[in-house]
């Protein structure tokens, strides 16, 4: 007997969530830990919920997700992105409820590269003019 099974992946920063929605309680593992055991801020357990609060589903799914690259911040927005790419899956009418809140944007903002001779990506070292 398999469960239905919704999969999306989310990006924020350099950080990449594989998300896999199951029909449950609302369990949320990361990693092979709960949520409240892999990311200490509650602000940004938050975000990752976002899109169940959108589509009224708190609850219904448990959510196993795959995290790597990035800090506690990228990596709650990507899962956040995630959850609602699997979302959609689940009921293609959460489309618009989804978009007003804008939860399907990937947040392009990534930290810019260094440039050869400089410090970091715009810092110079100091001007000397003798």
């Amino acid at each position: 007997m398999s469960t239905v099974q919704y999969y999306g992946t989310g990006r924020r920063k350099n950080s990449v969530a594989r998300v896999r929605l199951v029909p449950g309680t609302g369990a949320i593992t990361i990693n092979g830990k709960s949520a409240e055991e892999y990311i200490p801020f509650a602000n940004l357990r938050e975000v990752m919920i976002q899109p169940f609060n959108t589509t009224e589903t708190l609850g219904n799914y448990d959510v196993l997700v795959n995290v790597n690259g990035g800090g506690f911040s990228g990596q709650s927005g990507a899962i956040r992105h995630g959850i609602s790419r699997a979302l959609l899956e689940v009921d293609p009418e959460f489309r618009g409820a989804l978009k007003a809140a804008g939860l399907l944007t990937r947040d392009s903002r990534m930290k810019e590269r260094k440039k050869p001779g400089l410090k970091k990506a715009r810092k110079a070292s100091q001007f000397s003019k003798r």
